[in-house]
């Protein structure tokens, strides 16, 4: 059905991305796609050492002089699906369906940060009638968990004066600055000991939340649900005494989790007001979160089994720990109204058989800051002794409003639409033209692209008629870049 889709050329390369699983840091079977892409079309190919594929394509005949344009996106996808979901991302292809002006995918992320992005590169590599400078495709890998890809690659081998990163998620939007992250992890080992007696076990699930991507999402004001679990337990440590044995939640840094799984032990005399004030909790997040997270649910099942529990003086650490972590927006950028500079991302959870694991992806604008926030987790993680490792540090990319190509890119839009501004802006998110900047200083860069709707969520959406209007402006563009 998507074939039948206009512009037909991005539409068919997206349905043959999808068929293709492409996890972060999981990407061989995607980058020997795109070679073998490049190669079938008689095209130089080219190979990092850590699977960054370039493509060059020669310019069109009477646009030789014309300034190289580097296409950029990259070939990793967020792998996430609804908890009802039956789906192997190893394995299957994503299962894509048409609804009104919008693809979707069957309770699955679509893929559409940023295959819409590689697709497009796709067709104007193959096609042989649009007019167009020299192309230089830049397809990264592992951008969604740590952008190792963009940070591996070394200088020399692009010799584009424009980049066109096509990652962007707003149609009408210009996208010139992004903040830089940093991931803090803490782990650690703690006792366990046999459940008390006189106690049952309860399997504790708070679900059905928005979710979305923790950066371009996170001034939304959805639910956490690492910090709605952890606030609930830590509640009901001080009410009941329970005895936790295991806590999952979350999955990836970059996403807002959805979902968090807690097993724990009750005193039978208290399971009557335990279970009450579970409903009553419930009831409390619905009411706060009734705009952001219409579908949240707060559920429990009795578990027939018993099951080994944390050590009591750690589980409190833990609770007290896991409250202390900044959560959301830090601090908002006080010169671009609407930005925000500075936040943390409770990503993942994870306690469970004598360990745990906790996760945060920090962002910031501004180096300094995320720093001070970075070290501010550090010292929540201090209260548990735990193990402490930052890694994954990327900087920001630095706005500059005035450069030919934010004023040529300005100027078509429009000339398209009839005079509209299209909106400059910075974003939070993290974008790859930070760092590639590190390595090609002189090169103009700008990010743009159709929009996409729920990224890094099985809600991701992405607009039939933005494609359109997104391809008719790309192709505008390289027609007349000077």
């Amino acid at each position: 059905m998507l074939q039948n889709l206009e512009p037909k050329q991005i539409w068919n390369n997206f349905s043959n991305l999808n068929a293709v699983p492409r996890a972060s840091k999981k990407e061989t079977a995607v980058i020997a796609f795109m070679v073998e892409f490049g190669k079938k079309l008689n095209l130089p190919v080219y190979q990092d050492e850590v699977g960054n594929v370039i493509i060059k394509k020669p310019a069109s005949h009477g646009m030789e002089n014309m300034p190289i344009v580097c296409l950029q996106s990259h070939l990793d996808m967020v792998h996430q699906k609804n908890n009802d979901t039956v789906f192997d991302f190893a394995t299957e292809g994503i299962k894509m369906y048409i609804d009104g002006d919008w693809v979707k995918a069957e309770g699955t992320t679509l893929g559409a940060d940023n295959g819409i992005g590689v697709a497009t590169i796709m067709a104007l590599l193959e096609s042989t009638d649009i007019k167009h400078p020299a192309l230089e495709a830049l397809f990264t890998i592992d951008e969604e968990t740590g952008m190792t890809g963009a940070l591996a690659l070394k200088g020399g081998l692009l010799d584009a004066t424009y980049m066109l990163n096509l990652d962007t998620e707003e149609d009408n939007e210009l996208t010139i600055g992004c903040a830089g992250g940093i991931d803090v992890t803490g782990t650690g080992e703690f006792a366990l000991q046999a459940a008390p007696a006189n106690t049952g076990m309860y399997k504790i699930t708070i679900n059905g939340l928005t979710g979305g991507h923790s950066g371009i999402d996170i001034h939304k004001g959805r639910g956490n649900a690492n910090k709605l679990m952890n606030r609930f337990l830590w509640n009901a440590n001080n009410k009941f005494k329970i005895n936790i044995s295991s806590v999952d939640g979350g999955s990836l840094r970059n996403a807002i989790p959805r979902e968090s799984i807690a097993v724990v032990a009750i005193d039978h005399d208290q399971t009557v007001d335990f279970e009450k004030y579970l409903n009553n909790y419930e009831l409390e997040l619905k009411h706060e979160y009734q705009f952001t997270d219409a579908a949240l649910n707060c559920k429990f099942e009795k578990l027939s089994s018993s099951e080994m529990v944390m050590e009591y003086d750690f589980q409190t650490k833990l609770l007290q720990s896991i409250y202390t972590i900044p959560n959301g927006i830090f601090r908002m950028d006080s010169n671009i109204a609407g930005l925000v500079q500075t936040s943390n991302n409770l990503a993942r959870v994870e306690v469970k058989a004598g360990k745990y694991s906790i996760q945060c992806l920090t962002r910031s604008s501004v180096n300094t800051e995320k720093i001070d926030l970075a070290n501010m987790i550090q010292s929540s993680f201090n209260l548990l002794g735990a193990n402490i490792k930052f890694g994954g540090d990327y900087p920001g990319w630095l706005p500059n409003p005035n450069s030919v190509l934010v004023k040529t890119m300005v100027d078509k839009y429009k000339w398209l639409h009839n005079s509209e501004m299209p909106l400059v802006n910075a974003c939070h998110a993290g974008l790859e033209c930070g760092i590639l900047g590190t390595n090609y200083p002189t090169m103009q860069m700008i990010s743009f692209g159709p929009t996409i709707h729920g990224a890094h969520s099985p809600d991701e959406k992405v607009c039939i008629s933005s494609v359109q209007k997104f391809w008719k402006y790309l192709l505008a563009v390289l027609s007349d870049l000077k």
